[in-house]
């Protein structure tokens, strides 16, 4: 069973680039969404800070942002790669499925990943990552190199938006009609 400091802080300059997104695009009207927090059984704490030293997850997370863009509800999982080959690995069955479900919805799924040796930030469709997710189950490669990714999905910083996901939205929209 995984704990909290077997993990560390994994993602946390991805969380808060995402989380300051998020405020802006609340505050201009655009984006309702929210980090959905992980739930915890603390099992050793500080006496002094009060802080939580050790803990175990009491179950599997989804994914970590839910919300809705102009009345689509959208959710999504933000994951950190320091390579150029991102592990298949890193995205958890139970995460698939319920992606999977959130569709069937009529919502939009997406992983937000971020390529941190080369700060780039890419959306990946939950349809591309079935491609990749097939090949895995059928004995293929388990893991995507990025000359794999389509280059139209990359998101590029603009208009003072650090994490633009709302471009992939709108791109993976037009993909769909």
């Amino acid at each position: 069973m995984a704990t909290w400091n077997s993990r560390g802080l994994r993602g946390s300059t991805l969380e808060e680039l995402i989380n300051r997104t998020n405020d802006q695009y609340r505050e201009k009207g655009l984006a309702l969404i929210q980090k959905i927090p992980t739930p915890i059984t603390p099992v050793k704490m500080d006496r002094n800070s009060r802080h939580i030293t050790l803990a175990y997850f009491e179950q599997k997370s989804t994914v970590d942002y839910i919300g809705a863009v102009q009345g689509i509800p959208v959710c999504f999982d933000a994951k950190e790669c320091c390579v150029k080959t991102f592990p298949l690995a890193n995205i958890h069955p139970h995460q698939v499925t319920f992606m999977e479900e959130f569709e069937k919805q009529r919502g939009i799924a997406f992983f937000l990943i971020y390529f941190s040796a080369d700060n780039i930030f890419y959306y990946l469709t939950l349809r591309k990552l079935r491609e990749f997710w097939k090949r895995m189950e059928d004995g293929g490669r388990k893991s995507f190199r990025r000359d794999e990714l389509d280059e139209e999905f990359y998101l590029p910083g603009k208009s003072g938006f650090l994490v633009p996901y709302l471009d992939g939205i709108q791109k993976d929209l037009q993909l769909r009609d």
